[in-house]
């Protein structure tokens, strides 16, 4: 069920609506304050002949208030409800009123010389920055981007964000081949000896490992020996072959250029050879990967990352102490410092702003000044009229007011002059 102007009346208006009236009942109180003095004088001016200015300028008065009544009445309805032509003016040509304030405001409020005066006058990023340097107000900046962000992430579909993972991960990590690159980054680790403090990190391992594990090496050779080797030779050749372990690690790692390193170098160097330019290579690590990123595991991969990554996101926005918000919170209060010290920074900020603004209304201003044409037209014209009267209707009570005035004080000057030229 549609409802009355009455019913869509904002607090505002309803005040509006009082302010009216009083000023409704004021003008016609003048009206027929004239009336009664036009009355009174004229029942009594054969006995008091000065009565007649009175008389006369009461006459003008009532002439003037009901022409500007009328005037102002015709504006929004039809004075006494008698459909007079050229009258009912706004709820007749509400359209006509709403396409030429949308044109009005197209042409003198949205032309890209009036937005680019006014926002190169304004100083933008200094007005931001200072606002923004604020720890309350960066606080705020961040509680609601935080907000905004969480009402994303809740609203993204995780099935279609899985795809897209698992799409992204297809495209960039699994369907390219690892081995050239690979193997060329291997090499340039190689050629830099860069990959010596590992291997000088697997020696101390494998040192430290022999020094607390001795008894692994227990029987390690001597159960393979005949049964008739005496057991003392059994455990002597055990122990040597710890102790042998443990020198040749011991030589390893002293010794920069021992060749066990150098094994290792060339082993490194060869694999990362053939892991660019040997067929047999390459294809096996591509299996290896095939096998490792089968189809269902990527998804189950992407399924994971994504509700981590979700889960954690949602977590931090919403606890203002986390570290995600702080440092959020510092980063707005340092953009805020840096737009108010420093003047380059501010130049390129409301140069950018100034330009995308103009852009923007240069491009759209039709567009936007249409919002006010297809809001007028939409509008019951009851409820146009009603609302046109509340904004203006308290200030055309005093031009008639000002009617009833200037239209006593033209009678009494009309008759004045008519008196003393012909009397």
């Amino acid at each position: 069920m549609s409802r009355t102007p009455t019913e869509l009346l904002t607090p505002a208006d309803q005040e509006r609506r009082r302010g009216l009236r009083v000023m409704k009942g004021v003008a016609l109180g003048a009206l027929l304050g004239m009336a009664v003095v036009f009355l009174v004088s004229f029942a009594f001016e054969k006995q008091v002949p000065a009565l007649a200015y009175v008389r006369a300028a009461a006459e003008g008065g009532m002439v003037g208030a009901l022409a500007d009544w009328f005037a102002v009445t015709a504006l929004f309805r039809h004075p006494l409800g008698v459909p007079i032509p050229h009258t009912a003016i706004i709820p007749n040509r509400k359209d006509e009123i709403g396409r030429t304030l949308g044109e009005f405001v197209e042409t003198n409020f949205l032309s890209a010389e009036v937005v680019r005066t006014k926002l190169e006058a304004t100083r933008i990023a200094q007005h931001a920055g200072e606002w923004l340097r604020v720890p309350v107000h960066a606080e705020r900046v961040t509680a609601e981007a935080s907000v905004m962000a969480s009402g994303v992430l809740r609203a993204l579909s995780d099935e279609d964000v899985q795809d897209v993972i698992e799409q992204l991960a297809r495209e960039h990590l699994i369907q390219p081949d690892w081995g050239p690159p690979l193997g060329a980054w291997l090499g340039r680790i190689v050629e830099s000896g860069a990959h010596h403090g590992a291997v000088d990190m697997g020696i101390e391992t494998i040192q430290a490992w022999l020094a607390a594990n001795q008894s692994a090496f227990t029987g390690l050779v001597s159960r393979r020996l005949p049964s008739w080797v005496p057991s003392i030779a059994q455990r002597l050749i055990d122990e040597t072959v710890y102790n042998e372990a443990v020198k040749f690690a011991g030589a390893v790692r002293a010794d920069p250029q021992h060749p066990a390193r150098k094994a290792i170098d060339g082993y490194l160097d060869r694999l990362a050879e053939n892991l660019q330019h040997d067929p047999t290579t390459i294809s096996k690590l591509e299996d290896a990967k095939t096998t490792l990123f089968d189809s269902p595991r990527v998804r189950e991969l992407a399924a994971e990352a994504w509700n981590t990554a979700k889960a954690g996101l949602l977590t931090s926005l919403a606890d203002p102490e986390s570290a995600l918000r702080r440092r959020a919170t510092t980063a707005v209060t340092e953009v805020g410092e840096r737009l108010v010290t420093e003047p380059a920074l501010q130049e390129r900020v409301d140069t950018w702003v100034t330009d995308a603004a103009v852009f923007l209304v240069d491009r759209y201003r039709h567009d936007i000044a249409s919002v006010i044409t297809d809001t007028v037209e939409r509008w019951d014209p009851a409820e146009t009229t009603e609302k046109i009267e509340l904004m203006v209707g308290r200030d055309l009570q005093y031009i008639r007011l000002n009617g009833t005035i200037v239209g006593a004080l033209a009678g009494l000057a009309i008759f004045s002059i008519a008196h003393a030229l012909l009397g």
